[in-house]
């Protein structure tokens, strides 16, 4: 599932659906060699292996659709607010008299998040296993302890909760040692400061909450968890949801429909996907093809897809009544599409996979539900639309791919793809080092991203597809774009701390050094 704009959710990456902080969902570098792309070409059917607990499986792994931008700053309508994890800090910039100061929070603080009123700033402290809540305005703040060894934090759309969890598939475990449990997660009201942990299943993957902010569903391996936040205590209604208890398929994603009545989820190798009613609590399963490996709800939040990698099939739902019969799409036979990004509009898919080795992608129109393969230099790494709808933006990992000639540019490189979504033109950048954060201005005509190890920030002129770069001066951490504007923030590697500023349309960089020392600005 995609979170929104850029899945990079580009799950660079869920690329470019619009995500609050213009977020892009992304996928981890892999060797395209050990995923048995080449299987195919030797004679093997693209189905066959099981995948996990059930009947669906097909030769790969589950797609990638990792959000990269961890420690990214959080925003409000004055101010920036960054971590700064070696110093146990955080920082607060006001915008745009770019005043800094600096205030103490946990250990590790490794998330900031703003609440949508602007009136909080909350932390999560990895290291100290607490959160901090920030008045935005005055800096008064509060503690909030949780239970021990988590990694993750999600807010709900009214900043009131928080709910924190160790996720088993982050890169760093997050485990300080001692006795741990993988099924716990931390509940807190950001408002009172009460904590209620709670057991929700093993390994708890996502959580969702509904758009009024009353319910959170917490989906784990073979359980989904209810969490009424709207009572004095809240606990959770734990709701099996697989059939096979011996070797049940693994849950990988939770999708809630807008308006809080249904739940789905999608589990790996399975035939099926798990529909569970919120409002009665009743689980049911309702066909999807084999192997699904996405899940998405349509820009407009009338329908649910799912892509059956497994079968080759989109398979669409009316969200008004899902136990409908499904809209069912094929896809070419001859490809192998397991993730779906959705255009703004609602008028075109864009189709790709991030494990088989192969470089294209596949265009559906929504018309005609027709889907066209589409040629690339490299595999995708990542994929996302810009705001507007008019370009697509494909990552690509220095991993070359089974069809990558030796004496392509972009061999053994880091590349990106624009392309024109009116004419599916494609522009390919070969890129110095891995991207590693992505955001877009407001009015969707630029976007901007930074490479690991590489002191620039790059511009992108969507229109003309035309890229421009500026030096910075440090390697960069984080970026994003201050909300209702052309300004972009960049933080960079300092001891002291450094962020940037640069105006898109003065085309002018403004840089603050050593945030605990109340430095002066550098130009």
């Amino acid at each position: 599932m995609h979170s929104p704009q850029l899945p990079l959710s580009l799950g660079l990456l869920s690329l470019l659906v619009a995500c609050s902080e213009s977020s892009m969902e992304a996928s981890v570098s892999r060797d395209y060699a050990d995923t048995g792309a080449l299987a195919a070409e030797d004679g093997d059917d693209w189905g066959g292996s099981d995948g996990g607990g059930g009947t669906g499986g097909d030769e790969w792994a589950p797609e990638e659709e990792d959000d990269f931008l961890a420690l990214q700053p959080a925003t409000t309508n004055a101010y920036v607010f960054v971590t700064n994890p070696t110093r146990n800090t955080v920082t607060r910039i006001e915008v745009p008299s770019l005043g800094v100061i600096t205030t103490d929070v946990g250990v590790d603080p490794s998330v900031v998040t703003t609440t949508e009123d602007y009136t909080k700033a909350i932390v999560f402290n990895r290291g100290s296993d607490d959160l901090t809540v920030i008045d935005t305005d005055t800096l008064d703040k509060i503690t909030i302890d949780i239970r021990d060894n988590f990694n993750q934090m999600k807010v709900s759309p009214d900043g009131v909760w928080a709910i924190c969890y160790h996720d088993a598939n982050a890169e760093d475990e997050g485990s300080s040692g001692g006795v741990q449990s993988y099924s716990e997660v931390s509940v807190v009201n950001t408002d009172t400061g009460e904590h209620f942990p709670m057991v929700v299943g093993f390994n708890p993957r996502e959580v969702q909450f509904t758009q009024d902010s009353t319910l959170a569903v917490v989906v784990s391996d073979a359980y989904l968890a209810l969490i009424d936040l709207t009572a004095s205590e809240p606990s959770p209604e734990r709701i099996p949801i697989s059939e096979d208890l011996i070797d049940p398929p693994e849950a990988e994603e939770v999708l809630v429909a807008p308006d809080g009545t249904y739940a789905f989820v999608r589990q790996f190798g399975a035939t099926d996907l798990v529909l569970v009613d919120l409002l009665t609590q009743t689980v049911d399963h309702i066909a999807t093809g084999d192997n699904p490996t996405d899940l998405d709800i349509t820009p407009d939040g009338t329908q649910a897809i799912a892509v059956a990698r497994g079968s080759n099939e989109l398979w669409i739902y009316d969200l008004a009544d899902p136990y409908g019969d499904a809209t069912v799409v094929d896809m070419p036979e001859t490809e192998v599409f397991g993730s779906v990004l959705m255009s703004p509009d609602n008028t075109m898919g864009l189709l790709y996979s991030t494990v088989t080795g192969l470089s294209r992608y596949g265009v559906w129109d929504r018309t005609t539900d027709v889907v066209t393969a589409m040629p690339l230099e490299k595999p995708v790494d990542a994929i996302g639309i810009s705001p507007t709808g008019a370009t697509a933006l494909i990552f690509h990992d220095k991993a070359n791919g089974s069809d990558t000639s030796t004496s392509s540019p972009f061999y053994n490189s880091h590349a990106l793809t624009l392309v024109d979504l009116g004419d599916f033109f494609p522009t390919t950048l070969k890129l110095p080092a891995e991207p590693t954060a992505f955001a877009h201005t407001d009015d969707g005509e630029t976007g901007f991203y930074i490479m690991d190890g590489s002191p620039y920030l790059v511009g992108l002129d969507y229109s003309t597809h035309i890229y421009d770069e500026v030096k910075l001066k440090s390697n960069p951490v984080h970026l994003g774009v201050l909300p209702d504007t052309r300004t972009v923030y960049v933080s960079q590697i300092h001891d002291l701390g450094r962020i940037s500023f640069y105006d898109a349309d003065a085309e002018e960089l403004t840089t603050i050094t050593g945030f605990e020392l109340n430095a002066g600005i550098e130009y």
